[in-house]
């Protein structure tokens, strides 16, 4: 990612939103600590083995094997802290598979929606993710980057952490005998439409190291 005002010259419409952000004061610099053996083995342990592998045809279980080695693993802790360091993503851990399943009990088949796509990633660019995503999501949460009530796609703010305050809210409003009335909103493939340059100004502007803002 180059800087601010190159990314702007490639997308105009993003000049609007950078003045929006410039309101704000820069914050501190956040640095993002090397991955540990001990951070390592919390991810990979957490995997199920029964998962489909995906290109590199390497599942979870032949995965924990390998990296019993104290070689293997040192070597892929060092990968891994490269791409945090250089910002780069290997072609090799972007190559996916993809499988198309048909959904049950449908009356026809002759429509896409009738059939599922499932991508599979190669397992050690889906090892990394993981690591990776866990350091970034705690960055973000311990510095009150992220909405205290957003749920969903967090650590202990899924959508059983959601239905869970739900009901606490409705049975204590129960004895109060008052009546619960619910919004709710489904925004969809939202996730698609967010502005990759956008976000990496705003992670940049929060005060997030430049090698974590141009990995993201």
């Amino acid at each position: 990612m180059g800087s601010p005002s190159q990314i702007i010259q490639c997308c105009p419409k993003l000049s609007s939103w950078y003045q929006s952000i410039g309101r704000y004061s820069r914050q501190n610099n956040y640095n993002m600590s090397l991955f540990s053996k001990i951070k390592f083995y919390s991810t990979i342990e957490n995997c199920n083995n029964s998962l489909t592998p995906g290109p590199d045809k390497l599942s979870w279980r032949h995965l924990k094997i390998i990296t019993k080695n104290e070689k293997c693993i040192n070597k892929l802790i060092d990968i891994a802290n490269a791409y945090i360091n250089l910002s780069y993503w290997l072609n090799h851990f972007k190559m996916l598979s993809m499988v198309i399943i048909s959904k049950p009990n449908k009356s026809f088949y002759d429509s896409p929606k009738s059939f599922w796509l499932i991508v599979l990633l190669n397992t050690t660019s889906k090892l990394f993710k993981k690591m990776i995503g866990k350091r970034l999501q705690f960055l973000l949460i311990s510095n009150n980057f992220v909405y205290p009530y957003q749920l969903g796609g967090l650590k202990h703010r899924s959508t059983t952490d959601a239905g869970v305050a739900l009901t606490h809210l409705i049975r204590a409003g129960w004895v109060k005998n008052l009546t619960t009335s619910i919004l709710a909103f489904n925004i969809v493939q939202f996730f698609l439409s967010l502005n990759h340059h956008l976000l990496s100004l705003i992670l940049a502007k929060a005060g997030f190291n430049h090698k974590i803002s141009n990995f993201s």
